[in-house]
This record gives structure tokens, C-alpha cells and sequence, in this order.
């Protein structure tokens, strides 16, 4: 029983990491959103949003907001707030995680705030709030989708902000404000800082509304522009900067070209113990390896591209392609770019290759069908396996006939 609930157990728990749990996490934040806004739609419904945005003055602005229009406005931006973010959550992305922990820790706030009608909406608040924190390391990646999201979504919202406060202090600018455009335009010129005088407030609560646009608005368009460009740059600036740092810093390392599964162990195996590996692989192609490793596009046949990997400083060349012409001349562009004390393994994937690979003078050849046969043979033969045998295997020497 125990030995058939293993191999079970172990297919289970990698089904469960290979379950893409950021959908399901993204999933329960829209649905959160959801619940949300189930009041604003029951309380306001479409037609009292159509009201509201065919409000003309501010008389109409301050009779919508002074009726309960500014809890309903706040309900709508973080319902509608915390939906944007369920797709940037899909991307995997930083920024929607903090932004979705942000919106509902506001929600959150907002219900209790409210009271009753809202227990189980803020308990489940909390509890999707404690699966973000959780699940944090799925979200790591800088997404120029979800950043772009951000940007509107905060954009919108200052916008929504100062449009309707300008309206609700109208009379408190100079000349006053009374029309939605004129609101959207001195609106955009706070918050752009350009200032141009043609409006002023002339009270302390029209002053400090307008500071707080200012504020805000340098605020929103610094990290908007921040999220947005951040993505674009930052994956190129950082690749660059390895790349140049692991170019000065490749001496007495290990050249691994290829892709096959036993070019992925060995360079996990090398990694476990402290060596350092420079990987090759064909351009244009995708690969296994961590995003942390030293790694070089390019064919690995041609000297350059060994060159460039320190070839010349490098302890070992590994030639582990699962075709074996291409680890032949990865030998031979080898044998050119390398150092002195550089030594030349090439991987045999068939073993009617072998005398043609012996041809190009690796110092190591590794068969796994010949060294597996050989070692398989002698074991089932009763006959002893010792070091000497398995070095003569891997250096391709011809194991002499049994006695």
C-alpha cells in the first residue's frame, strides 16, 4: 500500500505546482469586485449613472454628491478598480498584486465602514486578501499590460476626483466653474502643473482642493509613467548588465552547449556544487534553464560565439547537442578558441557516431549507450567495476576483452 501511495502523492503535488494558481486567485479578485458593486447597481442602477453624467452645473454636482452620490462614487471606483487588477493579476505582474492588496484593504474599510449587510463581503475580503499575501511569489513578473491598466485606472480615477470637486467648489474659483468642461480642463492643467492663470481659487477650501490635484497628479503620472516604461526597459537593461558583468567575470568556468536532458542535469548538478556555467544555446529557440544563469545565444560551433563565452579561460567545453555532426564541430571551433588547459568533451548520442567523433580529438567522449551497456554487461557477468574501467569508458578508450 505504502509503495503505490507514493508515486499517487508524488503525481499530486506536481499537478498541484503546475496548476496555474494565478487564475484562480485572479478569478476570486474579480469576483470579490463583483460583490462589490451588487448595491451601487441595486441602489443606483445604469440610469442613475446616466444621471449623474449628464449633471451641467454645479448645483446638480452638489445635489447628487450631497445625497449619498460620493459613497456610491467610491463604491464604483473600487469595484471597478479591483476588476482591472483581476486581469493584471492573470499577467502575474507586481504591481496588481500591490494594487489588488490596496483596493481591498479599501473595500475592506469601506464595508465595515457601511455596516450591516456587509460581515460576509468583508470576510471574504480579508481571506482573499490573506491568499494575495500567500501567494506572492507567483506574482513577480513587471507586465507592460498590467502597468498600462494601472495607468488608467489611476488616471481615470484623479480625473473623476478633481472633475467633481471643481464642480462642488465652482463658486469658489475665479471666474467660477460651472460646466463639466471647464471643470475637465482646469482639472488637466493642475494636474499637469502647467498653471496658466486663467482660473485661480480664491478661497482656502478651493486652495487646498487645488493643492491636493497638484499633488496627486504629479504622484499619478510619475508611477503611471514608471509602471509603463519600467517594463519595456528594465528586461533589456538587465539582460545587458549580465551579460557584460558575465563577460568579465568568465574565468576558470565550464562552456555547456546544448539543450538535451542530460545538458539540463549536468547543469543543475554543476550549479549544486559551486562551478560556474556559462550555457550556449541556439538562437531563436526556447530553453529550460533559470533565468539566473549565465547565458549566451548563438551557435556554439563558431569560434566568436566561444570567444565571447571565454572560451580561452574556460576549464571545460561541453559539447552535449543531440546531434552529434554539431558536437563535432563544437569540438573543432573548441579546439580553436580554446585555452591551453581547456578540455573538450563531446557527447556520442549514437554509438555508430563514436569512431567518427574519436576522429576530431575530444579529450573526452561519453557514449551513455556504451558506458550503460558496458557497465550493464559486466554487472550482470559478475565481473568487477572500478574507476580505471569507468575513466577508460568516458575518455572513449576501447575497454579490452574480458579474461
Amino acid at each position: 500500500m505504502r509503495l503505490s501511495f507514493r508515486p499517487a502523492l508524488a503525481r499530486g503535488v506536481r499537478l498541484m505546482r503546475r496548476f496555474p494558481w494565478h487564475w484562480l486567485v485572479a478569478a476570486l479578485v474579480a469576483f470579490d469586485g463583483y460583490l462589490f458593486l451588487q448595491p451601487f447597481w441595486r441602489t443606483v442602477g445604469t440610469q442613475g449613472v446616466l444621471q449623474a453624467l449628464q449633471v451641467r452645473d454645479g448645483a446638480g454636482v452638489t445635489a447628487f454628491l450631497d445625497s449619498g452620490g460620493i459613497a456610491q462614487m467610491a463604491r464604483l471606483v473600487l469595484g471597478a478598480g479591483v476588476q482591472v487588477m483581476a486581469v493584471g493579476l492573470l499577467y502575474r505582474a507586481r504591481i496588481a498584486w500591490t494594487m489588488s492588496l490596496l483596493l481591498l484593504a479599501l473595500m475592506g474599510s469601506y464595508a465595515m465602514w457601511y455596516g450591516q449587510g456587509h460581515v460576509g463581503l468583508v470576510a471574504y475580503t480579508v481571506v482573499l486578501a490573506a491568499t494575495l499575501i500567500g501567494y506572492w511569489r507567483y506574482f513577480d513578473r513587471a507586465s507592460l499590460t498590467a502597468g498600462s491598466l494601472f495607468a488608467v485606472l489611476s488616471v481615470a480615477s484623479l480625473l473623476v476626483y478633481a472633475v467633481f470637486g471643481v464642480l462642488y467648489l465652482g463658486e469658489e474659483f475665479s471666474p467660477p466653474v460651472r460646466d463639466p468642461v471647464t471643470a475637465l480642463y482646469f482639472s488637466i492643467v493642475s494636474m499637469s502643473t502647467v498653471g496658466y492663470g486663467d482660473i485661480s481659487p480664491h478661497t482656502d477650501a478651493a486652495r487646498l482642493f487645488t493643492v491636493s490635484i497638484i499633488i496627486l497628479g504629479i504622484t499619478v503620472f510619475a508611477t503611471s509613467i514608471s509602471a509603463v516604461v519600467g517594463p519595456l526597459i528594465g528586461g533589456n537593461v538587465r539582460r545587458l548588465m549580465r551579460e557584460r558583468v558575465s563577460h568579465s567575470m568568465r574565468k576558470n568556468h565550464i562552456i555547456l552547449a546544448g539543450v538535451s536532458p542530460l545538458a539540463q542535469s549536468l547543469h543543475a548538478a554543476l550549479r549544486q556544487r559551486g562551478h560556474e556555467v556559462t550555457v550556449i544555446v541556439p538562437s531563436m529557440e526556447g530553453h529550460p534553464y533559470p533565468q539566473d544563469a549565465d547565458l549566451l545565444e548563438g551557435d556554439a560551433s563558431e569560434t566568436a560565439v566561444l570567444l565571447k563565452a571565454g572560451a580561452a579561460h574556460a576549464r571545460y567545453i561541453l559539447a552535449l547537442r543531440q546531434d552529434d555532426s554539431e558536437n563535432a564541430f563544437i569540438v573543432m571551433a573548441g579546439r580553436e578558441a580554446g585555452g591551453t588547459d581547456t578540455k573538450l568533451v563531446a557527447l556520442v548520442n549514437s554509438p555508430l557516431h563514436l569512431s567518427k567523433i574519436r576522429r576530431v580529438n575530444p579529450d573526452i567522449v561519453i557514449s551513455l549507450q556504451a558506458l550503460g551497456s558496458e557497465i550493464l554487461a559486466r554487472t550482470l557477468s559478475g565481473e568487477a567495476i572500478d574507476e580505471a574501467l569507468i575513466t577508460r569508458l568516458l575518455f572513449g578508450e576501447k575497454t579490452p576483452d574480458p579474461v
